[in-house]
Formats: structure tokens, C-alpha cells, sequence
């Protein structure tokens, strides 16, 4: 827990900058010298003090004179989530009983290992992924199983978050869990003894094209560089000659784990990163610290807007000595560094103390925190311009700019609707239950006659979708009648909307490039787990191939790191 994690902002206000001028001046006019900041200090004191107080007295008026016994636990907590709420997103108090932040530091925590869901048309919590080698796989769970109870507890109507409070508990304790299979009439029980479950920082790596490298890092939590490391050696000892490393959709995590992977990559003594805070101990410098093993491997590196914090450090890192050329769409934009409190009765503070600076001398924090609960995006005229080692330039305040800048295309509505709606996975459960096997991920795919099966399912499900072009022509045709030409326009209007008539067969067929990936994701999961996922669907991913297709072209790649060498 003493490593610093990447989750925050801590500004002066303009009302407390203010403050600090009014008096300074006030003393000034006066011929009186006053030291500023001590003035400063004990005002700021003093209302500290004053609204404590209030605070206390507030609260044992509550106490001693509401109509019902309240509980001290549960309306205490609701003032410190709404004071840290308004301070910033990162800020959090966590009590001795959580421990969702041992898990983000850690990627460890205590229960059956299985990720659930809730299934909207059972009113209940279902088994999503059962992770492997772990008691919910032990104990036979597979994806689509409808919990029941635990220990006894009906838990229809309860949220994935509640269920997961009973599912984890003490590592050696067991519980009772009661579920139904689809496809089977009678509800089955099983025993499962919790453990200590460790999440995989890294899901799947392997020799995907021509002798290319993958990595998915999915967080950075402790050990993970060790992981990366263990990753990297084994692709190099099957001759990769270039590496993709995907870091989208990575909240981020420890610093030390971020230098230590940029430290595979940059010389002995390079600085990666700096923290700066109001606290001169909060201040702090992080350099490699030996050599790297991979110092000449061309490298791409995957970021998007989710990929933040140590994601952006490692990125930012390796963009700012021109080591990696970073591919994928803008990042977070999270310059803020956290660490961790002890306070009383076994509770921890996690509190930001300040922001980083990667080695171009850049922060790249996008938002600005009023303290008030809103924030504002810094726009691009106020950023300023920094540059590499060779001299590319690169801005701050926005988060990681990539070199190579690469968009998802856009998808239909109709595949979000068929996620929410859960034809997607109960589809893939109904397929598993009478597919004993199927082919490896990389070598699967949807045959005709099965996405056939798949479009009769939705059709037979009365399955409907939600479409923004039939809002955007309704609109049109009360802004047409309220402007006086729907009249006139009326037949024109009639074709447009039979142009535009829903047909679900029609729109599967139409969109079954789309849906396609999704399909078979669903139905490999049930197989593979989320490794076989991730190597079914990097193939196909349009950034990943455009890493592939600049690792391949040598040329073009050193003319993104060079360009003064065109």
C-alpha cells in the first residue's frame, strides 16, 4: 500500500487565491508587515476548527432528536463520500471491511472467482465468466448459470454489486450456492470454499502475424511488470522481431509497476516520470534502473480514451523518447498521483497528493476539479507545446496524443440493444449446452446455418430495437408540419418512412458484418475464457492490424520516431 497509485486533483481555489491577496494587501496599506502564508494558514484554521464544530453539533442534534434511531455507521459515511465525492473523482474512503482497494492495488481478493451479471428478463444475478482454476470452475459454474440463493438468501431483484458482498468473504470459509442451469427444470446446489483469487494482469500475449509480438496489459497492479516481463522473454525466445503492446481500456494502477515496464524498453537512468504536490515529502523521481532487455524491438503501443494514469506514463514515457511510436485514439488524460492513508479503526484514505511529469517536462491531466463536484476540460488553445528527445512536438493538458491516430469504426444501434437486451449471451449459453466443443479461437468461426439459428432466435424472441434514424425522420416531420411544409411533403415524407421501416430479418442479414464479432466473442468465451477471446478477436481489430501493417514497414515507422531523417 505505500506505493503512490495514479487516481486525482488538488487545486487552490480562485476564493482561497483571492483571500491571499485581500489580506496581503490589507497589510501592506496598513505599513504592517504579516507574514502572507502564515495569515493564510491560521484563517484557513480557523474554519477548519469553525465547521468542525458545526459539523458535531449538527450531527448529535440528529442523533438525540430524530424520529427514528439512525445508523451512525451508514450517515457518517454518506457525509465523508459527499465531501470526497466534491473534491474529486479519485479521492476515497474505504472502511476496514472494503476491500475493493487492496484489490485495485493488488489484482487480488477473496471468493469464488466468477464474474456475474445481472439478467434483466430473470430478475437475477447470472454467472458470466467463471475465471479458470478457481473454485466457481472447481465447483462446475459455467457461464449462464441463474444464482438463486447464497446461503439461503433468495437474491432475485439484487444488483451484481450486493451479490458480490455475499459471494466473497474470508479466504477457507465456505458457502451454500443455489442455481438453475438453462435447459434443466430442477435447481442445483453446490458448496464452495472461498480462496485468495489473483486477477491475470495480462490475459493473453502470444506470436499472432509474421514473427510480431502481442501483449494485452489490462491493469497495473502489483507484480504486473514482473508478468510483462515474463511475457516478453518468452516472445522473444520464439523470435518476435517486433512487439504490439495494448494498453486500451487500462485504468492504470501503481507508478513503480509503470517505470518498470517502460524500464524493459529505455536505458539504465532514464527519468520517467516526476510527482510534484503541496507537500514537499509528496515529491518524488522515478527513473529506470537497469538495462532493458528489449532496448531495439520496434514497438507500438495501443492506447483510447479509457487507457489512463500508469497507462498514460508508460505511453507518454515511451512516446516522449521517442521509443514507441502510440497508436489508437486520444487517452484519459489523468496527470493526478494518489496515495494511501492509514485512518482510525483500520480504514484507508486514498487521497491525491499531486501530479506527474513525464519526461518531456509535460502533465497531461485533461480536467480541471473546481471542488464543487464539476469539472471543465482544458481546451486545446490552452495547451502547451513541449517536445521529444529528437525534437517531435507533443502538448500537455489532454492527455496522450498518439503518433499514428487511428478510430474504431462506428456501429449500429441495433448491436447495443441486442447486448442490453442479453440475446447476445443467452444465445452463446443455449449454443454451449449443445456444443460439447468447437475450434480453437484462432480457427473458429460462425458458420452460415448456425448464424442462421442465431437470426431465427432473435426474430422468434420478439426482440426490438430502438432506431435513431426513425427519431431523426420523426423529428423531421414535426419540424416539417410546424413549419408548413408536411403538406406538401407529405408523400415524399410516407416514402422516407417505409424507406426507413424496421425488418429485423432484413437488418440481421444487413448488419451481420457487425454482429458477427460479437457472436462468436459470446460463444468463445464459453470455451476459452477471456484469453480465447482476446486471440480470437485481435485479428480482426482494426488498430491492432494497422500496428501490424507499421512493424512491417520499417521505414514508415522510423519516419514517425525521426522525421527529420525522411
Amino acid at each position: 500500500m505505500s506505493a503512490l497509485l495514479l487516481r486525482g486533483a488538488e487545486l487552490w481555489s480562485m476564493k482561497t487565491i483571492r483571500q491571499f491577496f485581500l489580506v496581503s494587501a490589507l497589510a501592506f496599506m496598513a505599513g504592517i508587515y504579516i507574514p502572507a502564508t502564515a495569515q493564510v494558514v491560521e484563517n484557513h484554521n480557523s474554519k477548519v476548527a469553525r465547521n468542525l464544530e458545526i459539523f458535531n453539533e449538527i450531527y448529535k442534534a440528529l442523533d438525540l432528536f430524530y424520529v427514528d434511531t439512525l445508523a451512525a455507521d451508514t450517515v457518517i459515511r454518506w457525509a465523508i463520500d459527499g465531501m470526497l465525492m466534491k473534491v474529486d473523482p479519485f479521492t476515497g474512503y474505504y472502511p476496514a471491511d472494503d476491500d475493493d482497494l487492496r484489490q485495485m492495488a493488488t489484482g487480488k481478493y477473496a471468493g469464488i472467482g466468477s464474474i456475474i451479471r445481472y439478467h434483466k428478463k430473470h430478475d437475477r444475478v447470472v454467472i458470466d465468466e467463471p475465471y479458470t482454476n478457481t473454485p466457481s470452475q472447481d465447483a462446475g459454474l459455467k457461464a449462464g448459470d441463474i444464482i438463486l440463493t447464497v446461503d439461503g438468501k433468495d437474491i432475485k431483484g439484487m444488483m451484481p454489486t450486493k451479490v458480490t458482498e455475499m459471494l466473497r468473504g474470508e479466504a477457507g470459509t465456505t458457502l451454500e450456492l443455489r442455481f438453475l442451469r438453462p435447459g434443466e427444470e430442477k435447481p442445483r446446489t453446490v458448496h464452495i470454499t472461498r480462496r485468495i483469487i489473483q486477477l491475470p494482469a495480462i490475459p493473453y500475449y502470444g506470436i499472432m502475424d509474421d514473427g510480431i509480438g502481442y501483449i494485452n496489459l489490462n491493469s497495473f497492479t502489483s507484480g504486473c511488470a514482473r508478468e510483462m516481463r515474463h511475457a516478453l522473454l518468452q516472445l522473444m525466445s520464439q523470435g518476435a522481431k517486433g512487439l504490439v503492446l495494448d494498453i486500451r481500456d487500462n485504468v492504470g494502477g501503481a507508478i513503480n509497476e509503470a517505470v518498470d515496464i517502460t524500464n524493459l524498453f529505455l536505458p539504465k537512468g532514464v527519468k520517467v516520470v516526476y510527482t510534484k504536490g503541496k507537500q514537499a515529502s509528496m515529491n518524488h523521481e522515478y527513473s529506470t534502473t537497469t538495462d532493458p532487455i528489449a532496448p531495439d524491438m520496434p514497438l507500438v503501443v495501443l492506447v483510447n480514451g479509457m487507457s489512463a494514469s500508469s497507462s498514460e506514463i508508460v505511453s507518454g514515457a515511451l512516446q516522449d523518447m521517442d521509443r514507441a511510436v502510440i497508436m489508437g485514439t486520444r487517452t484519459f488524460g489523468k496527470g493526478l498521483v494518489q496515495a494511501i492513508r492509514d485512518v482510525p479503526y483500520r480504514g484507508e484514505l486514498k487521497i491525491t497528493t499531486g501530479r506527474y511529469y513525464i519526461p518531456s517536462g509535460r502533465c497531461i491531466q485533461a480536467h480541471e476539479y473546481n471542488h464543487d463536484g464539476s469539472s471543465k476540460i482544458i481546451p486545446d488553445s490552452l495547451r502547451n507545446t513541449f517536445y521529444t528527445k529528437a525534437g517531435r512536438p507533443v502538448t500537455d493538458g489532454g492527455g496522450i496524443q498518439p503518433d499514428s491516430i487511428i478510430k474504431n469504426d462506428t456501429l449500429p444501434t441495433m448491436i447495443y440493444d441486442l447486448v442490453q437486451s442479453d440475446i447476445f449471451f443467452d444465445w452463446a449459453t443455449d449454443f454451449a449446452n449443445s456444443h460439447p466443443a468447437i475450434a480453437a479461437p484462432g480457427e473458429f468461426h460462425v458458420t452460415d446455418s448456425v448464424y442462421d439459428a442465431f437470426c431465427k432466435y432473435v426474430e422468434d424472441s420478439k426482440f426490438t430495437y430502438n432506431r435513431r434514424s426513425d427519431e431523426v425522420i420523426q423529428l423531421l416531420r414535426r419540424v416539417a408540419d410546424m413549419e408548413g411544409y408536411l403538406t406538401d411533403a407529405e408523400e415524399e415524407m410516407k416514402a422516407l418512412e417505409a424507406k426507413f421501416a424496421p425488418d429485423i430479418h432484413k437488418d440481421l442479414q444487413r448488419m451481420r458484418k457487425h454482429i458477427m464479432p460479437y457472436l462468436e466473442s459470446e460463444i468463445i468465451i464459453r470455451y476459452y475464457h477471456q484469453q480465447g477471446s482476446i486471440r480470437h478477436a485481435i485479428p480482426q481489430d482494426k488498430t491492432y492490424r494497422s500496428a501490424v501493417n507499421l512493424l512491417r514497414d520499417s521505414k514508415a515507422y522510423h519516419a514517425i520516431l525521426n522525421p527529420a531523417e525522411k
